[in-house]
């Protein structure tokens, strides 16, 4: 919050990991779009798109992220948690993808506020492709 009472437009980061940071970079770039800040280790990457960073983690790697949990349990990919990406054209966008050899987990839903497809990064991470409706 701003001290006048406002809010502001702040970069919100989210952690993937992932089992090749090298797929995931091309991935991420090559088709949607995102930009790498870093990639200082095989294990980590940092990309952004806008307000959002997207930090990429290997689970052999070194750091935090790749830490065990106190009862052994390691970080994996995959999972139901996902990152939402507003497109114009979701049909345009999904055969854009399917031609680039991606992997959807569903088709093209239609809900109430628009129309989303869950698509998987190389990991198996789900990113949501949302449309919202046009008012």
């Amino acid at each position: 919050m701003h001290p006048e009472g406002g809010s502001a437009m702040t970069t919100i980061s989210v952690r993937y990991i992932v089992n090749d940071v090298d797929a995931a970079i091309t991935f991420y770039s090559q088709l949607l779009d995102f930009t790498v800040e870093a990639h200082p280790a095989p294990g980590f990457a940092m990309l952004s798109h806008g307000a959002l960073r997207l930090l990429l983690n290997s689970p052999t790697g070194g750091g935090g992220a790749a830490q065990a949990m106190p009862d052994g349990s390691r970080p994996e990919p995959g999972g139901w948690n996902r990152i939402q990406l507003h497109v114009p054209d979701l049909e345009a966008a999904v055969e854009r993808l399917r031609e680039a050899g991606a992997h959807f987990r569903n088709e093209i839903v239609v809900g109430n506020g628009g129309k989303q497809i869950l698509l998987d990064d190389p990991s198996g991470n789900p990113i949501e492709l949302f449309e919202p409706n046009r008012a």
